[in-house]
């Protein structure tokens, strides 16, 4: 005979002198969570001399409760002719559990003497629901009125305090607690490590774990998170080899914080070492959210086709597996896959789409990034400030400044301040400064700089940045001490703006200056980029000597972008000694580079030496070196025109060739004389282009060396 048949055979067949076996019965019904049972016990009840009394209808109350038979509950407490505190105390903690937390207030407000169970099912059931403001009033006021707080009371606070990250509160409820009994207790000490964990304050969580007296696997659960979300990650796996040394088993809740840790620090090895133990454990192997973790972090290590094995023996996925699998092949610069993976998800949340847009922005495929947010809002998928950032990223780089207006709109409807939190937008603001100092428009982004509500690091440095880039030196450098006297500490990227800065407003003497306070004043070690600038600045100003022994000094291997640097400064101050020294250096990291041959020959051009002209373009065909043809493109009503030296592919050539001779013409009568006239490289196809490829090729050069 089966449970159910069982309970009514006893039902119906027995009759009992009191209602304790109908509470046993009930009790039964809770154990296995049957509210037929409950219903069926229910009605043999009333047929007795027991339905009016009150023991057996709180009972009837809480078990309809407890059943999921939230409905079944309220009648009953309804039709009672008595209630005591027992009786409200069911149907709130019914209310409580259910999420009906206003009508519970209700229930709650008519008590007649609520005690502390009434008192902590409101701090507990608003608390479980995310209303922690209301939960901690609860609190206070329970405190208040005095009633004797215990465990349940200091959990669910310590709780509320922790989804508001309310730290100051949080340290009052700690010294509540170590005024109590319940200071050693292990509930209360793995709540404190969460609590001081959700607010960032790791030492503290720290200091709350070395004072437990016991501790269990909720409490290093809590601290090995507690490092993993606030940092630093290497010590989350530090307490998890402590926790194993101490004898205690991991869980699914250990493993996965640890092996996040592992994708934070991209330590593959710690990570496979976690992984072996998984496969040990047939627990763990069906686990989704410990699955997830393993995706995530072989996708950060860039082990994409052990990511893609996981994910494959996953029993179960979701829309976090596969976004992981999303970002996983972005990273690996395979976004076909990535898109791929993307178009077959069952589910997609904006998670997902940012993942996918931020990997055709980081892969360099910024029109794609920019067609899928066009889809996104097409779809209605409301964009975070995730979105935004990578779009205008993507505009930036393309210096789409008519998408970037618009993706700025969008910015100021979805009510984005610029300010940190918990969802922190600043970085939006400094991608809109990026975007507009990309495009040329350094006045807007002062704007959206002044009307940030707080700003950091990167903020300052998108200015400094912006404006050097644009020419204006002396901004660039005013910015600078202006963030100085905000306390902002500068960084490398700060530095390699002002010398850029100083470069482009000619201040030769505050480059100096700037370039030896890194060290001296801000503690930075100038890197590769740092000398680049320093050569830069000195080569503008003539010092080529300077430059040239600046470089036989760096600390580390110069590359390409000095030397280059250098020798364009060479080519514009006519030193042709040091240029061809330079030139040979250039040659020795990169014989195959056009750059350096280009520069050599215009600096004999100008000079009228026409003999080593040749020479040099002889050189590059002896060697196999292909210069690569001058480049410029033009938008013109949302279409991109792309123009090379000697391009005749264009629709329109035949127009754009008749305007540039009536042009050189009137530059020619205006007094012009072309640098170079070498018939060895501009080949006799008409008198009409002769001159104009020769002056067409010799500015391309210029430009790209």
């Amino acid at each position: 005979m089966g449970r159910h048949g069982f309970v009514q055979k006893v039902v119906g067949d027995l009759s009992f002198l009191d209602s304790s076996p109908f509470a046993k019965l009930l009790d039964s019904c809770v154990r296995y969570k049957s509210g037929l049972d409950a219903r069926r016990i229910h009605a043999r009840i009333i047929k007795t001399q027991f339905s009016s009394e009150i023991f057996i209808q709180n009972r009837l109350v809480d078990v309809y409760a407890k059943c999921g038979c939230l409905e079944d509950a309220r009648k009953v407490f309804d039709h009672m002719p008595q209630r005591n505190t027992f009786s409200y105390n069911a149907i709130l903690s019914a209310l409580t559990k259910s999420g009906g937390l206003d009508e519970a207030l209700n229930f709650f407000k008519w008590m007649p003497e609520p005690d502390q169970c009434s008192w902590n099912a409101m701090v507990s059931g608003f608390a479980q629901h995310d209303r922690f403001e209301e939960a901690l009033k609860f609190f206070v006021d329970m405190h208040h009125e005095n009633f004797m707080l215990n465990e349940y009371s200091f959990g669910s606070a310590l709780s509320a305090c922790a989804g508001l990250t309310d730290l100051n509160m949080g340290v009052q409820i700690h010294a509540l607690i170590s005024k109590s009994h319940y200071s050693s207790d292990v509930y209360m000490g793995s709540a404190l490590v969460d609590m001081y964990s959700k607010c960032g304050v790791v030492d503290c969580a720290q200091r709350a774990f070395d004072c437990m007296v016991v501790r269990n696997i909720v409490s290093w659960n809590s601290l090995i998170t507690c490092y993993e979300q606030n940092g630093p990650a290497g010590k989350a796996l530090e307490v998890f080899v402590r926790m194993m040394n101490s004898g205690i088993e991991p869980d699914e809740i250990t493993l996965a914080s640890v092996v996040s840790a592992c994708a934070s620090l991209s330590a593959i090895r710690e990570g496979l070492q976690i992984h072996a133990r998984v496969v040990k454990w047939d627990k763990f192997r069906k686990d989704l959210v410990l699955g997830n973790a393993l995706v995530d972090m072989y996708a950060k290590c860039s082990r994409v086709n052990e990511a893609r094995l996981v994910f494959d023996r996953m029993p179960l996925r979701d829309v976090v597996s596969e976004t992981s699998m999303v970002s996983g092949y972005a990273k690996a610069a395979s976004v076909k896959a990535a898109r791929l993976m993307f178009s077959n998800m069952m589910e997609r949340n904006v998670v997902s789409w940012n993942a996918l847009i931020a990997g055709y922005t980081q892969n360099g495929e910024n029109e794609e990034a920019v067609r899928l947010f066009l889809l996104l809002k097409r779809e209605s998928v409301w964009p975070t400030h995730y979105t935004f950032g990578n779009l205008l990223n993507a505009c930036a780089n393309l210096a789409d400044l008519k998408l970037g207006r618009q993706a700025h709109t969008h910015i100021l409807k979805h009510g984005f301040w610029f300010q940190s939190g918990e969802e922190s937008d600043i970085f939006v603001g400094n991608s809109l400064i990026d975007m507009y100092m990309k495009c040329g428009l350094v006045e807007d982004g002062c704007l959206v700089f002044d009307h940030m509500v707080e700003r950091d690091n990167v903020s300052w440095n998108a200015m400094i940045v912006g404006y050097a880039q644009n020419g204006y030196g002396t901004e660039a450098l005013e910015t600078f001490r202006k963030m100085l006297d905000s306390k902002e500490k500068p960084d490398h990227v700060t530095m390699i703006g002002v010398l850029t800065g100083c470069s482009h407003a000619g201040l030769v003497e505050e480059g100096r200056h700037y370039f030896k306070s890194m060290r001296t004043e801000h503690g930075l070690s100038p890197v590769k980029d740092h000398y680049t600038c320093m050569v830069d600045l000195l080569g503008r100003a003539g010092c080529l000597d300077e430059a040239n022994n600046l470089i036989q000094e760096m600390p580390m291997q110069p590359d390409a972008v000095v030397w280059g640097s250098l020798l364009a400064a060479c080519k514009v101050h006519g030193n042709i000694k040091l240029g061809k020294y330079v030139a040979e250096k250039l040659l020795e990291i990169d014989p195959l580079n056009s750059g350096p041959y280009v520069l050599l020959s215009n600096m004999y051009a100008e000079l009228g030496r026409w003999k080593d002209v040749v020479r040099v373009r002889k050189q590059m065909r002896q060697r196999g070196v292909i210069k690569q043809p001058g480049c410029s493109w033009i938008e013109i009503q949302s279409r991109v025109h792309v123009f090379m030296v000697k391009d005749k592919r264009h629709p329109f050539k035949k127009d754009i060739y008749l305007v540039l001779k009536i042009l050189t013409d009137q530059m020619k009568r205006a007094g012009y004389v072309p640098e170079v006239d070498d018939d060895e490289f501009c080949e006799e196809e008409s008198d009409s282009e002769l001159i104009l490829h020769c002056e067409m090729e010799m500015a391309a050069d210029s430009v790209v060396g």
